[in-house]
């Protein structure tokens, strides 16, 4: 392997001639390979074969933007592997999703994709019909000893150490839509009743 990714040739097990492969290489993985390199856990001249041109992808979570249109690309690949009906999430029960920790990272959002695909009832699905285990799931990444204002604390520390600006209007509606989204599963995604709960219009929960 290391012969391969560093001139590209080879032998055939057996063989006494020298191949050559003309192939590009894409690795991926969640490890910290320095750290494991450290530890003696991933070959260091392996590391740095690899290590050619990296590419960090943040976690579901950290890009809430991307998810209307990863949950849209998913429904239609899904509606048509299927060959099932085409689904598509409501406003309010994107306005959800954003708000989720997402462990299982993109793929938990492909899969949610796939069950909704064949199990809500109708073309539009609302936060009502997600299913029960996913909503009551539990935000593992939250110290439950920890208050809301003390983990907002930090978001804004990290914000600021990492050289982001325009925190005051990012983070005003990321709090909006957090309230929004727990009002509207509260209600089962009745919008008049949850404005009512958070004492707003019914037109602003539809705005955000």
């Amino acid at each position: 392997l290391l012969r391969v990714l560093s001139d590209g040739h080879y032998y055939r097990v057996g063989g006494h001639d020298p191949l050559k492969a003309s192939v590009r290489v894409l690795a991926a993985t969640h490890q910290n390979l320095e750290q494991r390199v450290a530890e003696g856990l991933f070959r260091e001249d392996l590391f740095h074969r690899l290590n050619v041109i990296r590419v960090k992808v943040p976690p579901l979570r950290e890009r809430n933007e991307d998810i209307p249109l990863l949950a849209d690309f998913f429904l239609e690949r899904n509606a048509i592997k299927l060959n099932a009906q085409r689904k598509s999430f409501t406003e309010e029960a994107l306005i959800y999703l954003q708000t989720k920790s997402w462990q299982g990272n993109v793929r938990q959002l492909e899969n949610l994709c796939h069950w909704v695909t064949i199990m809500a009832p109708g073309a539009s699905v609302d936060i009502s019909d997600l299913p029960k285990d996913f909503k009551h799931e539990i935000d593992k990444t939250i110290d439950p000893e920890e208050g809301w204002h003390q983990l907002l604390g930090r978001e804004v520390d990290q914000l600021l150490h990492t050289g982001n600006t325009g925190l005051y209007e990012g983070l005003t509606q990321t709090f909006e839509k957090a309230l929004i989204s727990r009002a509207l599963t509260f209600t089962a995604g009745r919008k008049i009743e949850a404005a009512n709960l958070l004492g707003i219009g019914r037109n602003t929960i539809s705005r955000k």
